[in-house]
């Protein structure tokens, strides 16, 4: 394939599954080793001797901070990457490259923004989120760094999906692999051999995703690429913003939402069962993020076939799409629960040493928790893939809607009541029950688009559907 390429061209015409292979198993091998990523941090972290279970909670605390970060980013990412595989079906290329520009500009104002407003307050906010005065010296040491290089993080996963959307996704994948093995090799060289403990972690990740950015800039200022960087290269089109943040807004508030509730779950945790409670969600949340980053990874390969075939008409090719990538997110999320529910304890001992007697409490505690809160979640992959769907074909009412159901409308209330009546347990009670409401919920919404979609001859206009675009 050339420069210029004819890889957007092949979304409307090859066969759907040979597509879903071509772009999911890169964002698969991108998103699992993306979630290695994460989980290499806490392994070392978890490890370190005779800190490793308060550091780990330390971490755990940094969850909704994390989330919010992530949340400004996919706002402007999210929503940049489906107008792009939008315009591309529609062969658009100088629109595209004007929404390229919009992402660096708003991504790096939201990037300094967030650096500048947080920096002064992390203390409070962190005392804020669940923090102790035992863990509250790693969530700071780890969350300083990586909020100073909070820009740097937005603008290299934000690039790098812009580069798998406009038909690049082993370039994608290559990017976060080198991410992972570059920190999983630094992150022992500072955490142990420099003696930096948890700030060495963070500055490890904060060094290899600028490289990774590096190499991300320089690719798409390539003018020989269909897409690259307009000039100049910072513009600020506000058509091309308030309809790219429209499209983001759903997972931004998703992401919003985690925040909120990863919150709720620390202040009820530190009520009911303490700083190793905390430790048991941030393992938990590590451990069942590696399935969800799979089907992250089936969601990037969704994403520009369904964008561009729904923005080229051709719908019963988006409904196919959608089918197959939906089956494989249920087969990924029945894994974990089988793993989750039969194999809790080894689980757990990847991230925290079990015969330690500092974890004893940890070490009871997090496979429990493990257990409860995945027995709701074989037939999650279904509700993920249909959020980021409507996503995908620039629906964004029914996107924020399914973005919020499952975590503010079914999850937040329960966990508020549920431990009034059986404490801590109650708390991990509450994620399988809006796990299973979730579903159902997301599958009527399904089920009336695809009738929808079958009123509609290919070629005609999706007006009534009420599409962004």
């Amino acid at each position: 394939m050339n420069k210029q390429g004819a890889a957007p061209t092949e979304l409307g015409t090859r066969k759907i599954s040979s597509l879903l292979k071509s772009y999911a198993i890169p964002g698969i091998i991108a998103q699992t080793a993306a979630s290695l990523y994460n989980m290499v941090d806490s392994i070392y972290i978890g490890h370190i001797p005779g800190v490793g279970a308060s550091a780990i909670s330390g971490l755990a605390v940094t969850f909704p901070l994390m989330n919010l970060s992530i949340a400004l980013g996919t706002l402007v990412g999210v929503g940049g990457m489906t107008m792009i595989s939008i315009l591309l079906g529609q062969k658009n290329y100088e629109s595209a490259r004007q929404v390229l520009s919009n992402i660096l500009t708003l991504n790096t104002i939201l990037g300094i923004l967030f650096t500048v407003a947080v920096l002064p307050f992390l203390e409070p906010i962190l005392r804020f989120f669940g923090a102790s005065d035992a863990t509250l010296p790693f969530a700071y040491d780890y969350m300083y760094i990586i909020v100073l290089g909070n820009i740097i993080t937005h603008l290299m996963h934000g690039f790098n999906g812009v580069i798998r959307c406009s038909g690049h996704p082993k370039t994608a994948m290559g990017l976060t692999l080198f991410t992972v093995i570059s920190n999983a090799i630094l992150d022992p060289v500072f955490i142990f051999v420099f003696d930096m403990g948890i700030k060495g972690a963070a500055l490890a990740t904060i060094i290899c995703q600028f490289l990774a950015l590096i190499y991300t800039i320089r690719f798409l200022a390539d003018r020989q690429r269909f897409l690259h960087f307009p000039r100049p290269v910072f513009q600020l089109n506000g058509r091309i913003a308030r309809q790219s943040l429209a499209i983001g807004v759903g997972p931004f508030l998703m992401n919003a939402a985690a925040c909120l509730v990863a919150l709720f779950v620390n202040q009820q945790l530190v009520r009911y069962g303490g700083d190793d409670a905390i430790g048991s969600y941030g393992i938990v949340n590590r451990f069942v993020m590696l399935f969800v980053m799979i089907n992250m990874g089936f969601n990037q390969g969704l994403q520009p076939i369904a964008g561009y075939n729904y923005g080229a008409r051709q719908y019963k090719r988006v409904k196919e799409v959608f089918v197959l990538t939906a089956k494989w997110e249920v087969i990924v999320t029945l894994a974990c629960f089988l793993v989750s529910e039969l194999f809790p304890r080894f689980a757990v001992g990847l991230f925290v040493d079990l015969d330690d007697p500092a974890n004893a409490t940890l070490a009871h505690m997090a496979p429990k928790a493990l257990r409860i809160m995945s027995c709701g979640f074989a037939l999650v992959g279904f509700s993920m893939v249909s959020g980021n769907f409507f996503q995908c074909i620039g629906m964004v009412k029914t996107s924020v809607f399914l973005s919020l159901s499952r975590q503010l409308i079914f999850l937040l209330p329960l966990i508020y009541t549920l431990p009034i009546w059986l404490g801590e347990t109650g708390v991990w009670i509450s994620f399988p029950i809006s796990d299973i409401i979730s579903v159902a919920v997301s599958a009527i919404f399904i089920i009336r688009i695809f009738k929808q979609f079958n009123r509609l001859e290919d070629g005609s206009s999706a007006e009534s559907l009420g599409g962004a675009l």
